[in-house]
């Protein structure tokens, strides 16, 4: 059923291409019989977290849970590729539903990268038992993302002859999904040696979660505060059995809890974008469907495809790259989120107006769409937060290198234009080498405090390496590779966002759905890289005039050093480039 990093050809951790495709039929299935578009839509309508089907999809006839925990513990063993396939699928369906069902993994997680054997065989196996739900506790009312200055407190408690029997953990916790609901909750709390996780049990004395929260959008979920009042925790719920690695594990995991959270915006961002492509099908306006309106695909549609599409290849990279054993991908998995949510957030607003007044309509879904993805924006650190991260971490990686981070990506894409010229290659290796210009000026220029062109940096930087990672995808494509990740192509499996609209009629945004394929993903390339050279060019003219410091010669040397007046050629051909792409999408006959 699975593959290791123990085979003797190295294949990636994770299930094989068979059993990924029997959990996402098995999705499929119960998007007919437990998640139809009518119970999602009550369930949004009456805000009722759906305890009893959550377990049933744990349960032993459909057994979701069993993909994500090891084979030695009870489970299916699959890798980051399968649980970002199954993720999306699932958030296609109801993000609310894919929050719930996200929140056992992500409990589940501090265990996997740092509980001994014994508490993995005890909580690991109940889990793949079907009949725990887990919840993660580690966002605090004054702290949010900021993990280091949490307040929640496990003192020690020592026993006769001194030593230490257990702690005792006082503290709130604030916006914990499954919170109410969960059988036990993996929590973060400050020991005198530092953070640390602990599992709390339901029914410990002292643990009172508290009433769920009334929110904007994923409804299904229950979201609710823990309040801990002298709960008491024996030692053996210290997860590791060493107070103060609690840091360690949480940030062991970012890398790969973010690429999932990215997978819940693609997610629902291509529900949004079927359902406004399925009606642009058949809605006649002013003589013609609107499919057949330029201003209507050029505007609304085609870029937000170009954008889910290029970070869908970006999140298969590095999902391979986690599977074949490779650590330190939290930067990698802070662009996932940040990209992946942002570009799903545009989607589905523009998705809404797509419809017109249909799209403001609940019935039709996409309006549920757009409140639910707004979350992914800001769960698991908001956007800013990532922009912080990528920018502060890639300047280090940038000067501690010399450049050759982004040098290396370049002479990739060298390789990639000498392939498949028609992909963008070349513009998006003059994007990474100007780069490597921009962190130097800032960093030369004392400019890393200035926290907006920080977050200039960082938009570049993600743009530049999805662009990367959707043009190496291109051209492996043409080449006849196929798709290198092998995650995430059975994404689409209907629509997810209506009752009774035409959105039904297959998935027409998910990666490699649709021929032909070799042709969509590079004009996909193409004109994600003309999008990209727009971001970088307009983010070295912030970066050089943004503060007023810098004269005329010094802008002007480094605008020529950057090469980003050759920027301007990307835009060569764009309008073609997307009519074809929109040919493909609504199906047109085209030229």
């Amino acid at each position: 059923m699975t593959t290791t990093l123990d085979s003797a050809d190295k294949a990636p951790y994770g299930l094989d291409d068979e059993s990924r495709q029997m959990v996402l039929d098995t999705l499929a299935q119960l998007r007919k019989r437990l998640l139809t578009p009518e119970r999602i839509r009550e369930f949004d309508h009456k805000e009722v977290f759906p305890e009893d089907v959550i377990r049933e999809m744990l349960g032993p006839e459909i057994g979701l849970q069993l993909l994500f925990v090891p084979e030695e513990y009870g489970g299916m063993g699959g890798g980051a590729r399968d649980c970002c396939a199954v993720t999306r699928q699932m958030s296609s369906i109801c993000l609310g539903i894919a929050t719930a069902f996200f929140a056992i993994q992500l409990g589940a997680d501090p265990l996997l990268v740092g509980g001994t054997e014994e508490q993995k065989a005890r909580w690991l196996g109940a889990i793949a038992e079907g009949d725990t739900l887990v919840a993660y506790a580690v966002t605090e009312p004054e702290a949010g993302s900021n993990v280091a200055a949490l307040k929640t407190r496990a003192e020690p408690v020592t026993d006769a002859d001194g030593a230490v029997s257990g702690y005792r953990i006082n503290g709130v916790k604030q916006f914990i999904s499954n919170g109410l609901a969960a059988d036990f909750v993996t929590l973060l709390a400050r020991t005198p040696e530092g953070p640390s996780f602990f599992v709390i049990e339901k029914g410990a004395e002292g643990f009172a979660p508290g009433k769920g929260e009334e929110k904007h959008g994923i409804r299904a979920s229950n979201t609710s505060p823990i309040t801990l009042t002298d709960v008491f925790v024996p030692m053996e719920n210290l997860i590791g059995g060493e107070p103060g690695k609690g840091l360690k594990q949480a940030n062991a995991v970012f890398g790969y809890t973010r690429l999932m959270v990215a997978s819940m915006a693609v997610g629902g961002g291509m529900a949004a974008l079927d359902a406004a492509i399925a009606y642009a099908r058949e809605r006649v306006q002013f003589g013609g469907p609107l499919s057949e309106k330029q201003g209507y695909a050029h505007k609304l549609i085609v870029p937000h495809v170009v954008r889910l599409e290029a970070v869908s290849a970006f999140i298969d990279a590095i999902a391979l790259r986690l599977d074949m054993g490779e650590k330190d991908l939290e930067v990698e998995g802070s662009i996932a989120k940040l990209f992946a949510s942002e570009a799903a957030n545009r989607a589905a607003d523009d998705a809404m107006q797509a419809l017109g007044g249909y799209g403001y309509i609940c019935e039709f879904g996409v309006e549920k769409i757009k409140r639910d993805v707004k979350i992914t924006c800001i769960y698991e650190g908001a956007s800013e937060i990532q922009q912080n991260i990528i920018s502060t971490f890639r300047w280090k990686k940038v000067r501690k290198t010399k450049g050759a981070f982004y040098e290396k990506m370049a002479v990739r894409m060298d390789a990639a234009e000498a392939a498949l010229p028609e992909a963008g290659a070349s513009y998006i290796a003059i994007c990474a080498r100007a780069l490597n210009r921009m962190v130097d000026f800032v960093h030369e220029n004392k400019l890393t405090k200035q926290q907006t062109l920080m977050f200039t940096l960082a938009d570049m930087m993600a743009h530049v390496e999805v662009a990367a990672g959707m043009a190496e995808k291109a051209a492996a494509a043409a080449a006849g590779a196929g798709d290198a990740a092998g995650a995430g192509d059975a994404t689409g499996a209907g629509n997810a966002a209506g009752a009774g609209n035409a959105a039904g009629a297959g998935n027409a945004v998910g990666v490699g759905a649709g021929a032909p394929d070799a042709e969509r993903r590079r004009l996909v390339s193409r004109i994600f890289a003309a999008e990209t050279a727009r971001v970088t060019a307009d983010g070295i003219r912030r970066i050089l005039l943004g503060t007023g410091g810098f004269d005329a010669p010094t802008v002007d040397a480094l605008r020529k050093a950057t090469g980003v007046d050759a920027l301007w050629e990307a835009e060569r051909g764009m309008t073609a480039a997307m009519d074809r792409l929109a040919d493909i999408l609504f199906g047109r006959t085209g030229s």
